[in-house]
């Protein structure tokens, strides 16, 4: 039986094109994740050849971060309610829209409009693609397939600087939005040809006032967290969002509570899977995604490597987990071990892979490496598990939800994890330094000797040290806390 608009939740033999359609629509994810990772790569181009500003880079980057982040719930409900297909042809549509204008922008007021545009599709295609994935699929195929999905999104991290680095060498800097367009054609041809239509068969009445809270809910407390690390977590560019965040989002839960249909149960967190799944989601995400965000750095600023180089150098993780994935081992490792042990046991690894980093930078690239391998090795395992873990939790006819649940974590996990590890490295790297600046080019073009050069390198290799070795402990406890959590679900026969 396949997926259809009337029983999308019903599939128990699974698409007869499955696999094919997880193509398509890891096509479609890919688009998404390649474009982010690109732009980091020409920075220096947009400040050369546009005249930006570090206010306007910045803005570039979270014009888009944020109207996705804040719009994952709604784009997941609204694909649930009209339709999951025309939600991810929708969203190819004006990811692609969005990219035909920033690739022909010639002022970065116009480049930061463009990109909040690809923001709205990208939140669109995040959510339709994991919920597709787990309608079209039955039950014992789900795991291998979210183990796809997620490797692509580790394919995208480790392919895109390397693209954005040819495109640049080769063509402007426009050329690296362009790109998108073939894609992204290419993509929704195959997605209007293949791809069956699903939808919640309720039909429930849209939750206006509960998209409304969640979209300025979340991007105001996504807004706070960026922020923060810039201007200072006591500062009023901070606070006020914050403040916005707490009190409108305590008013979503509210209203949710109160409605009989509601954008999102409330009472999904009293189900220990679900709960032991998100608050393991976040852990992972803010250790990885923070740890991550500063090994680029590490590459750069005390290994001496190029962007280029650092990218390549970095790969072997993202490899790692598209081998296990692609090839079904961490799949059938998940299996064996059963949910709870093989998140916890994956994120236990994740950890001890990031004290390597930490501890054994002084050895050079071949003890990065072996932190990248066990990384990999660890998230090839306890991220679909966690996915699906989520998914699963949530009943199919909301599945859009899920997806919009799914992401939203991992960006408020990652958004928080860069912020709060950067915090942890530039407060120890300004507690060893005497210049007045606070980051390392700056404190380097302050200095007087070479001693006082080497002291500085010194510093800040320590404040990346002790950046890591949080990142571990968060990543290990968000492996405990979920790993607890859904074995009691399961004693309890909830999973």
């Amino acid at each position: 039986m396949t997926a259809s608009t009337t029983a999308p939740g019903t599939v128990t033999q699974g698409h007869p094109q499955r696999w094919l359609i997880l193509g398509v629509i890891c096509l479609a994810q890919l688009t998404v994740l390649l474009d982010n990772t690109i732009l980091n790569v020409a920075i220096p181009s947009l400040t050369r050849e546009l005249g930006a500003e570090t206010s306007d880079i910045q803005w570039m980057i979270n014009a888009y971060s944020l109207v996705q982040s804040g719009l994952l719930l709604t784009a997941g409900s609204a694909a649930d309610r009209y339709g999951r297909k025309k939600m991810l042809a929708a969203g190819l549509v004006l990811f692609g829209l969005g990219s035909l204008v920033a690739g022909l922008a010639d002022s970065t007021a116009q480049l930061i409009a463009a990109r909040a545009g690809m923001g709205v599709g990208g939140a669109l295609l995040m959510t339709t693609t994991l919920a597709v994935a787990m309608q079209i699929f039955a039950p014992e195929e789900q795991p291998r397939a979210i183990g796809i999905w997620a490797a692509v999104n580790s394919l995208g991290f480790a392919t895109g600087p390397l693209l954005g680095g040819f495109m640049l060498n080769h063509f402007w800097w426009g050329a690296i939005f362009l790109i998108n367009l073939p894609v992204a054609a290419l993509a929704l041809l195959a997605v209007v040809a293949l791809v069956p239509e699903s939808k919640n068969p309720q039909g429930n009445r849209p939750d206006l006032l509960g998209a409304l809270l969640s979209t300025i809910g979340m991007t105001s407390l996504v807004f706070a967290i960026i922020s923060g690390p810039e201007h200072g977590w006591t500062s009023g560019r901070v606070l006020t969002p914050a403040a916005v965040a707490v009190v409108v989002l305590a008013a979503f839960a509210w209203w949710e509570n109160r409605i009989p249909h509601p954008m999102l149960d409330m009472h999904f967190f009293r189900d220990c899977r679900f709960t032991g799944a998100v608050a393991g989601a976040v852990l992972i995400t803010f250790g990885m995604g923070g740890s991550l965000f500063l090994l680029t750095q590490h590459m750069q600023f005390v290994l001496g490597y190029g962007p280029l180089e650092a990218g390549l150098r970095t790969a072997p993780l993202a490899l790692m987990i598209v081998a296990l994935n692609f090839t079904g081992l961490a799949a059938k490792w998940s299996a064996r071990l059963g949910t709870p042990l093989s998140i916890g046991l994956g994120m236990a690894v994740m950890a001890a892979g990031l004290a390597s980093i930490a501890t054994l930078t002084d050895h050079g690239y071949p003890g990065t490496l072996l932190g990248l391998v066990l990384i990999g090795a660890g998230a090839a395992v306890a991220s679909p598990a966690m996915a699906h873990a989520i998914m699963s939790a949530i009943p199919p006819e909301k599945a859009g939800v899920g997806a919009g649940i799914n992401g939203t974590v991992a960006e408020f996990g990652q958004g928080l994890g860069v912020a709060v590890l950067g915090a942890v490295l530039n407060s120890r790297f300004a507690a060893g330094i005497s210049v007045a600046a606070v980051s390392l080019p700056g404190a380097l073009a302050q200095a007087g000797s070479g001693p006082e050069r080497a002291r500085i390198t010194e510093a800040f290799a320590s404040g990346l040290e002790s950046s890591q070795l949080v990142g571990a402990v968060a990543v290990l406890l968000g492996g405990v806390v979920a790993g607890v959590l859904l074995r009691r679900a399961e004693r309890d026969g909830v999973a």
